[in-house]
């Protein structure tokens, strides 16, 4: 009789974490678009959308989301960034492409599980300057920099050694920045629209061992 209630109990255990997966599943799934609405229970958003938008958060709101996974601040024509963003410890993914910054918090450092990052369209950012706090995020794999009119990248940008994949499609480059030779992780280059082709890329540049889309 004991064994049967042990192995009921048992089943109604895996049932409950069955269930709590679901809506766990369900609610990490659910974007967010409005800042008011998340506000109402900020530890269940894990996506939180404000694209063009004009946002105006203090820094006790941004602590509040405690889980927040994903975030875009894309075309909000932010002048700076919220340096309170650095307390989204379980960021993932951030756009901030479309804005008017010229560079990030020194703070972001503090973004440990960052792994994408989208700075597209950023026409003020002045990216040697955003090297070194990029750094040193420790996940950073990916990093968006399309259609920033850049035409050669900076000669430390070698120190994002988990950096693994690159965007420079529609920017300016003539040439295959020789300094992605010295990328020690970088495995996906992207340099699709510039001022380039594969067939001068094959004639003055040795094969760096990555893929490159063109």
């Amino acid at each position: 009789m004991k064994l049967k209630i042990v192995i009921a109990i048992g089943i109604l255990m895996v049932s409950a974490k069955s269930i709590a997966q679901t809506v766990d599943s369900s609610q990490i799934k659910k974007e967010y678009t409005n800042i008011e609405d998340a506000l109402k229970a900020p530890e269940k958003v894990y996506r939180l959308n404000l694209t063009n938008q004009k946002i105006k958060l203090n820094s006790e709101d941004w602590a509040k989301f405690i889980n927040l996974e994903y975030l875009s601040l894309k075309n909000d024509h932010l002048n700076s960034i919220p340096k309170e963003i650095s307390n989204l410890r379980q960021l993932k993914v951030l756009d901030l492409s479309g804005n008017d910054f010229m560079t990030l918090p020194n703070e972001f450092e503090q973004l440990v599980n960052l792994q994408e990052l989208y700075l597209n369209e950023d026409k003020n950012l002045i990216l040697d300057k955003n090297i070194e706090v990029l750094s040193k995020m420790p996940k950073l794999k990916s990093l968006h920099l399309e259609d920033n009119n850049l035409d050669s990248i900076p000669n430390n940008m070698s120190k994002l050694e988990h950096l693994e994949m690159l965007f420079l499609n529609h920017n300016r480059f003539q040439h295959i920045p020789i300094e992605i030779k010295d990328f020690k992780s970088l495995q996906y280059l992207n340099i699709h629209n510039n001022k380039m082709s594969r067939k001068r890329y094959e004639q003055e540049y040795p094969n760096f061992g990555i893929k490159i889309k063109f």
